[in-house]
């Protein structure tokens, strides 16, 4: 009964989704537009969504630090196992590994996880915390490896570290975020015709988002026979293990119960961050690779949802 519970909450995901792939198949809308949508949700929507949820939120129970420390124990160990895989099959370039710990470990909250989210809880914010680690930890950790193994930019290495972590910090969702954290701190009062406007661009993101995804898939298609060895052991591990790692290390090493483990396992299941795709461009390593795996993972992801968010309200 549960399952079909979840099952209907998805069914709006589904139809976004669904829409998007099979619009972009029959070229009414062009999957190039993708981009469009893309940028809309992720630069405007999205950020007026979670500075809204933010700011209203009760911060005590938003930043839940059993549960934050029980997640990013799982993220540190997936990065030490996804990295060991990894070089078994043979990658030394540090950029070529840092692109795959990226893509088994990091999640895409902006365009899948808040979309979900609002499905299943009406509520996004318990992504904040996770979205935060992301971007302050582990993008940090990408960005540092993708610039150190770089050998065709010229100038001081501190320089060029500094730009990247700048921008990775100074994008529209992570300023967002900050935005509302403060202002709810110094319970500074905004206008209703302000907070009223952000609610209504923010309710657009999800699905907007989800229509992007689908456009996307749409138009690159879906190629399984063409699926490597590697893809696969970093689809599994992404779509499987890490949520499976989440579940074990916050339940029984830092005694997580309730709503935030069903959070954190869910969070864990989500797809490969879009950015995986442009870090590959940026830094000319596993550009296709990179493209597969965010829509396989995406696929991948939708399909076990109602398995994980089954198995997360009965963790026992």
């Amino acid at each position: 009964m549960e399952a079909l519970d979840a099952l209907e909450k998805l069914a709006p995901v589904v139809l976004a989704f669904g829409c998007g792939v099979v619009l972009a198949k029959r070229k009414v809308v062009p999957a190039e537009s993708s981009k469009v949508f893309a940028d809309y949700a992720f630069l405007f929507a999205v950020p007026c969504f979670l500075f809204g949820n933010i700011y209203r939120s009760d911060l005590g129970d938003l930043f839940d630090w059993r549960a934050i420390a029980g997640y990013a124990t799982a993220a540190g160990t997936a990065v030490v196992l996804a990295g060991a895989l990894s070089r078994a099959f043979g990658v030394r370039d540090p950029r070529g590994l840092a692109l795959r710990i990226m893509a088994a470990v990091q999640v895409n909250t902006a365009y899948f996880a808040v979309p979900v989210f609002v499905m299943l809880f009406g509520n996004a914010a318990p992504i904040f915390p996770v979205l935060l680690f992301q971007v302050c930890v582990l993008s940090l950790v990408i960005i540092s490896i993708m610039e150190l193994g770089r050998p065709d930019r010229g100038g001081a290495l501190r320089t060029r570290l500094t730009a990247a972590v700048a921008a990775s910090l100074m994008t529209p969702v992570v300023i967002a975020c900050n935005a509302g954290i403060v202002l709810n701190l110094l319970s500074a009062p905004l206008p209703r015709i302000a907070l009223d406007s952000f609610a209504f661009v923010g309710d657009s993101a999800s699905p907007v988002a989800l229509f992007a995804l689908g456009l996307h898939l749409g138009g690159t298609g879906l190629t399984v026979r063409g699926t490597t060895a590697e893809e696969l052991w970093i689809i599994a591990f992404k779509c499987a293990a890490f949520p499976l790692m989440t579940l074990f290390i916050a339940r029984h090493g830092f005694g997580v119960q309730g709503d935030w483990l069903h959070y954190l396992v869910l969070l864990a299941a989500m797809p490969a961050p879009q950015n995986l795709f442009i870090f590959a461009q940026r830094y000319d390593v596993g550009v296709d690779m990179s493209a597969a795996l965010v829509v396989k993972t995406s696929v991948v992801a939708l399909l076990l949802l109602p398995l994980w968010v089954q198995w997360a309200a009965h963790p026992s």
